[in-house]
């Protein structure tokens, strides 16, 4: 290794020990930013298994290799002599590190694009550890709050804005890649990370999924019928399919169960009108209002 890489390496493991001082998760990275360490599961011997995220006991798995613990971190270094720099893990505790990524390459504009952010929003951007990358970006440090996980995204915000959440990690300063060296904005190294304005928080978490009604109960019994459809062959399924519909209304069952046999019975090859006019007939044959909608 050349003396330089040594130097690198030195000064990155005193840089990473620093920022663990202060509760922040690190491990070793290359001069390409990734992590130093390559997985001890991707070879070609190793048989195929669920994820790993180190519950193996053996370096190599990445941001879940991070740790505050000086020893662990110096062993990890260890481990890789041609790191160069470190990264530090986001959203775990103490600080439930939040990382805005504003980059400036390919002609966007980051920053400028956060303050438009912030007009609209209503929400400014407190004094906090500021990080200059060797493009001429700049990571902003956050904190969120315990409980809430803020995802990874890319440009989701706009471009040129990414978010490192649970799951990833910031290049830390002092770290070398092959473009430089990653640099602490004078008047910042020393801050506490600061909170997350609660109008950001809410741009960075994913919208709420739609709220889907759950199917109707049918039990044990409903399932049964639906699965006596779908073993219908050619030349029963109007059959089954009208038994079936009979046993559901005889149950109380019926109007509950008229979408899912419909949707069985297409499986099997059945027309959806032609479903749904056995169901009506088997409807009227138990004394009961056909489901609406259904043929006359």
């Amino acid at each position: 290794m050349a003396t330089t890489d040594r130097q690198a390496t030195t000064l990155a493991l005193a840089h990473a020990l620093s920022a663990a001082e202060r509760g922040l998760a690190v491990l070793p990275l290359s001069r390409t930013k990734l992590p130093a360490l390559r997985s001890p599961h991707q070879t070609a011997a190793a048989p195929a298994g669920p994820p790993c995220h180190g519950a193996c006991g053996r370096f190599g798995h990445g941001v879940h290799d991070a740790s505050a613990d000086p020893d662990r971190v110096r062993a990890l270094f260890a481990a890789a002599p041609w790191a160069t720099g470190y990264g530090i893990a986001c959203g775990l505790p103490p600080y439930h590190l939040i990382g805005v990524d504003l980059d400036t390459k390919s002609g966007t504009d980051a920053p400028a694009a956060l303050r438009e952010l912030a007009l609209r929003h209503l929400f400014t951007i407190p004094e906090t550890v500021v990080v200059r990358t060797p493009s001429g970006g700049r990571h902003l440090w956050l904190t969120g709050p315990p409980g809430t996980v803020v995802p990874n995204s890319a440009g989701r915000l706009a471009p040129g804005i990414d978010i490192r959440g649970a799951g990833g990690y910031l290049v830390g300063p002092g770290s070398r890649t092959d473009h430089g060296v990653y640099t602490a904005v004078p008047g910042t190294a020393e801050l506490p990370p600061a909170p997350c304005p609660p109008s950001l928080l809410h741009l960075l978490l994913p919208p709420p999924r739609p709220h889907r009604p759950a199917p109707p109960a049918t039990g044990g019994h409903g399932r049964g019928l639906i699965r006596f459809v779908l073993a219908a062959h050619e030349g029963q399924r109007n059959t089954r399919l009208f038994w079936a519909a009979c046993r559901a209304y005889e149950n109380g069952i019926g109007p509950a169960l008229a979408d899912p046999l419909t949707e069985a019975a297409r499986h099997t090859g059945l027309p959806e009108s032609e479903a749904r006019a056995t169901i009506a007939s088997a409807a009227r044959m138990t004394g009961h209002p056909p489901p609406p909608g259904s043929p006359p």
